[in-house]
């Protein structure tokens, strides 16, 4: 099914998008009502979050937030495996660098766009990455390296860019991962870093925190590395061994710098390319680089795992680890996006 007109939808409203931008909450309220029947929910907490997503019925799930929220509905419907069946709408509302990873995918960021685009867009199948713990990545996959990649407190500061791997989607999490919980995409657990400390730790926080604390983290995902000037920090490299499809791309004696893994389509489409030298857009494009500026390895597989010493990754907005080993693997076409039928 393509344009919605006269289809009943879900819409999910994110608590942030309403505190922040009540007036683009408004606007794609009227739009959407305006062109099919629209049933309003305002989740208050990520258990009814997750209650109301579950008795939708045969209304379409529609999200009006930031991209957390978008990840959380598609993690809870990757949970409940309806993922495949259930295609998802998205109003982007949030500060450029929170809606990022929406506007990657090809959401347009406009709310009177983005709304349109759920009554008479089309559904494109979408790829993603899941790993073995059951969480998802439908942007991008980050392993920083050096002190960003480590719990303590020799993280990057704030306000002072992380690691920048060049060639790659974004400069890592200028905060380090210390300030965030172990855990998966959908699991809800996830602490941003406070804004005004430095390498301390976040205490409890509800999921739905002011979107101010959300847009480093989406920014340091997605930005294009130019914006941040190119600059680097100087960290030593992390000792890693890379495998994709069971080819070893980097081994404990070797330390790399950073890792990238792109979905296939979205790596596609990043690229200005349809597809890889190596296949389809189901495969994942794996590019790893040096400290020492060497040439990177790049490559195209449907699996990718890391192993060594306890790291953390960046999946999309949020930060997981630390871990000591972890596959993800390509699922082509695993869920559908609504996006506009021009591209």
């Amino acid at each position: 099914m393509d344009s919605v007109r006269g289809h009943p939808l879900l819409v999910v409203i994110d608590p942030v998008a309403r505190s922040t931008d009540g007036e683009s909450v408004r606007i794609a309220k009227d739009v959407l009502c305006a062109g099919a029947g629209a049933k309003i929910c305002l989740p208050e907490g990520p258990e009814e979050f997750a209650r109301i997503l579950s008795r939708r019925g045969q209304r379409r799930p529609v999200v009006i937030g930031d991209d957390r929220a978008l990840l959380r509905v598609v993690g809870l419907l990757h949970k409940e495996r309806e993922l495949a069946g259930v295609p998802v709408s998205m109003v982007p509302v949030g500060a450029p660098a929170a809606v990022a990873l929406s506007r990657t995918l090809g959401v347009p960021t406009d709310t009177v766009a983005a709304a349109r685009t759920v009554l008479d867009g089309g559904e494109q199948p979408m790829d993603l990455l899941t790993d073995d713990s059951d969480g998802i990545v439908l942007g991008g996959l980050r392993i920083p390296c050096g002190s960003d990649g480590g719990g303590g407190s020799g993280g990057a500061r704030h306000g002072r860019p992380g690691v920048f791997v060049p060639g790659a989607a974004a400069p890592a999490d200028p905060t380090g991962p210390g300030a965030a919980r172990s855990g998966t995409a959908e699991d809800g657990r996830w602490e941003s870093p406070r804004p005004s400390g430095a390498g301390r730790l976040e205490e409890h926080r509800p999921w739905w925190g002011p979107a101010a604390r959300t847009a480093r983290t989406a920014l340091s995902l997605l930005a294009p590395a130019a914006g941040l000037g190119g600059r680097r920090a100087r960290v030593p490299g992390q000792r890693l061994r890379i495998e994709a499809d069971g080819v070893v791309l980097a081994d404990l004696d070797r330390p790399v710098r950073g890792v990238s893994v792109v979905p296939g389509a979205q790596a596609g489409a990043r690229y200005g390319r349809a597809d890889g030298p190596d296949g389809g857009p189901e495969l994942a494009e794996v590019v790893v680089h040096w400290p020492d500026e060497g040439r990177p390895v790049r490559v195209r597989a449907r699996a990718v795992t890391v192993s060594g010493a306890d790291f953390h990754y960046r999946a999309d907005a949020v930060v997981g680890g630390p871990v000591r080993t972890r596959t993800w693997t390509v699922q082509p076409g695993a869920w559908r996006l609504q996006l506009p039928r021009n591209g």
